[in-house]
Order: C-alpha cells, then structure tokens, then sequence
C-alpha cells in the first residue's frame, strides 16, 4: 500500500519522505490555509520534493470552472494530480481532465456508487471518505471493502485512495482491504511505530546494557 501524506506543511512531508515514507501528497483547501501560504507557491514546493502525485484541488462547483482551474494547477508541476469533488460537474470535469491526460482525484466520496461512477469517468483516484464516515456511525472500512470488491470485478484501474484516516488502525486495516493508497496526516503515520510491549522491551535491554558498563563506541 502506498503512503500519501495528507498536509502541506514542508517540514513534515521532508521528514517523512527522507525516511521513504512518502508515494505522494495529498492537500486540500483547508490543509493550505492552515499553512497559511500562497496555493500555487506551496504546491510547487512540495512537487519539487517528492516524486509522487501531488494532490491539488480545484474550489470551483461548475465542471467548466474545474477544468480551467485544473489546467491552471497542471501548470505547476508534472506531478499534480487535480482534485475534484464528487458531484455530477465534479465527474464531468474528471473525464474531460482524464482525457487531457491529466491524473486525476475525485474526493469526497461517501458510498460504492459513486466510487463506480469516478471509475467509469476515468479518475486516476478515488478518495473515500473513513474517518467521516464513522463520525455519522457508518462504517468507513465497510465502503473500502465494497469498492475493492467492484473495482475487482469489472477490472477498473481507479487507485482507491483511502482518506479522512485518524488512527493508526485505520492505516493497517486499509492495507489489509487491499487499498492501492491511504492518505494521512503526519502524526498519524508516525504513530504507526507505536507499541507499549516495544517501549518496554527497550527499557528492559537498556537496564542490561547499563549493568554489562560497556560502551559500544
């Protein structure tokens, strides 16, 4: 499975990708006010970073003023993938920008239909929504499994890009579906080395270590 980090803070996916944590980025209108900075001057940054698509989302709600606004963040980088939501105007502007020969994510996907829909308008991506869907009490696991298993049987090429992930255990059950992509914050992908048997274990070896009073240097 392939990590997408899901922010636009330079320092962070620099880190990240130093360790060969990151396939890609993914950003959004919120994640670029939070970095406070210029979409265009941002973006192009971190497309000089990583070698992976880089999500950039178009605000506009009609399908002509996505492709135009598509086409612009095209320009940034070869690496863009341009994000659109899921809507009627939002598939429009993805099988127009598709046939362009532009990558392309439709975000804000909520149920299996409209994930077969972006698959037949040709997305590059699709970005299920987990994490907000357990806010309502629905299962967000329950909708990458259905979609797995539609992609699967018609051969749709559509990488799920699972997304809206808040825990550590939303990153391995996702790998464990058989999503192509998760999407998640720094934090979160960090926390994925965790575990209190390891942190004890170390505390153990190093009291050991301590009484041998040796020094490996």
């Amino acid at each position: 499975m392939k990590f997408f980090v899901d922010t636009a803070e330079i320092d962070a996916i620099r880190e990240l990708n130093e360790l060969g944590m990151v396939d890609g980025v993914t950003t959004n209108p919120s994640l670029i006010m939070k970095s406070g900075r210029d979409i265009k001057e941002v973006t192009k940054e971190i497309c000089d970073l990583v070698d992976g698509p880089v999500s950039a989302e178009t605000v506009d709600t009609s399908a002509d003023g996505m492709i135009a606004e598509g086409k612009e963040l095209a320009k940034i980088a070869d690496n863009i993938a341009i994000k659109v939501p899921l809507t009627w105007d939002g598939l429009k502007a993805c099988n127009s920008l598709t046939n362009d020969g532009h990558m392309v994510n439709v975000t804000l996907c909520f149920s299996a239909n409209q994930a077969i829909l972006a698959a037949k308008a040709g997305a590059t991506f699709i970005s299920p929504f987990i994490g907000r869907l357990d806010d309502i009490n629905l299962d967000g696991l329950e909708l990458i499994t259905d979609i797995r298993e539609i992609y699967d049987n018609y051969g749709y090429e559509t990488q799920i890009l699972a997304a809206s992930i808040r825990s550590a255990n939303h990153m391995s059950e996702c790998a464990k579906i058989g999503a192509d992509v998760a999407t998640a914050p720094p934090d979160v992908i960090r926390k994925m080395a965790n575990h209190p048997l390891t942190d004890k274990g170390l505390e153990g070896f190093l009291k050991d270590w301590e009484k041998t009073g040796q020094s490996i240097l």
